[in-house]
């Protein structure tokens, strides 16, 4: 590629002052709808480009790989998760497949212990009361929530930001449990004070409230599914801030709707954007249009991640977030 500058094609608008440090750098095409591209767009991008920067809103799989452009050498996703991207097509093309890990951890963990908050103490009914005038004062067994020190913490998926929520939820006095593909080193799990349950259901059948911090994987999609709901002590508490698939929504709305769990906070769903209608009229539900990762940091720091993995990459040295298929 010499000194030519790549031309790179951004899917969606990014921070401003990420698209400037891209424009100094690259030939760069934005799209300036910010709304998701059509798939003969996105085509048509991955036919011309250098480099390709989506996002989770855009599913790029191996029919549009195969036919990408043969200057397409970079998938330079902007966001933790490759559920969206066929990594093992994009291998056999050639193509590297890049994510920015490691910048959400505190974002998705403070964003976790919110819903936690949320749910256990009824943050958004007390907040409807206030807005619509309905409140009649102070009373002893009003808005009655419950004390989330010394609750059990039962934690799917023990990556960094799994992590970053026992580290929270230490500090306000829960026990942390955890399941996770493989056991963590015996100094971690006493750095975070964290119990390992093997079995996932034992766990699960014994957490007051469980943290969904895993990725979207074919062994993950429907993980927590109707027979593992029910394992779930019925004053239990789930809260998602990973991905919806790993989640049977339907099952879970059910068993919100009967009382046979107490309550949930989800900050993703099954099917994108179409969450289950029956969750809005849920009083013990809290529901957010993935909030987790949107900090005004964060996003820059996204940004700059995959800047750095295009100047790698442009080199020819190994992008350092390069996502191999065997990884996901």
């Amino acid at each position: 590629m010499g000194q030519m500058r790549l031309s790179v094609v951004v899917t969606r608008r990014l921070p401003e002052t990420v698209e400037a440090r891209m424009a100094e750098l690259f030939d760069v095409t934005v799209n300036p709808d910010d709304r998701p591209l059509d798939r003969a767009a996105l085509a048509a991008a991955m036919a011309r480009a250098d480099v390709l920067v989506p996002t989770i809103t855009d599913r790029i799989d191996a029919e549009l790989i195969e036919g990408a452009g043969e200057r397409l050498k970079l998938i330079a996703s902007y966001g933790a998760g490759v559920d969206h991207i066929d990594v093992a097509a994009a291998a056999a093309r050639g193509i590297e497949v890049t994510n920015t890990p490691g910048v959400l951890n505190d974002d998705v963990a403070d964003m976790t212990i919110a819903l936690i908050l949320a749910v256990t103490r009824r943050i958004p009914e007390g907040l409807a009361q206030m807005q619509a005038g309905s409140w009649s004062g102070w009373a002893p067994t009003a808005m009655l929530g419950g004390r989330i020190k010394g609750r059990k913490l039962g934690i799917l998926g023990m990556g960094r930001i799994g992590r970053a929520v026992a580290l929270r939820a230490r500090c306000f006095g829960m026990e942390v449990h955890y399941h996770n593909r493989h056991r963590l080193h015996a100094q971690i799990e006493t750095e975070y004070a964290a119990t390992y349950w093997e079995s996932l259901d034992q766990m699960v059948s014994r957490v007051d409230i469980l943290s969904i911090n895993c990725p979207h994987t074919p062994s993950t999609f429907h993980l927590m599914n109707a027979r593992r709901l029910k394992l779930m002590k019925p004053d239990a508490v789930i809260v998602n801030t990973s991905r919806g698939e790993v989640i049977d929504e339907n099952a879970l709305t059910r068993m919100l709707r009967t009382g046979e769990l107490a309550g949930a906070g989800l900050d993703v769903f099954e099917h994108g954007t179409e969450g289950n209608p029956r969750l809005r009229a849920l009083d013990n539900v809290v529901l957010l249009p993935h909030m987790g990762s949107a900090t005004r940091e964060g996003r820059v720091e996204m940004g700059e991640k995959v800047i750095f993995n295009i100047q790698t990459h442009a080199i020819g040295v190994r992008p350092p977030d390069l996502v191999l298929p065997g990884m996901v």
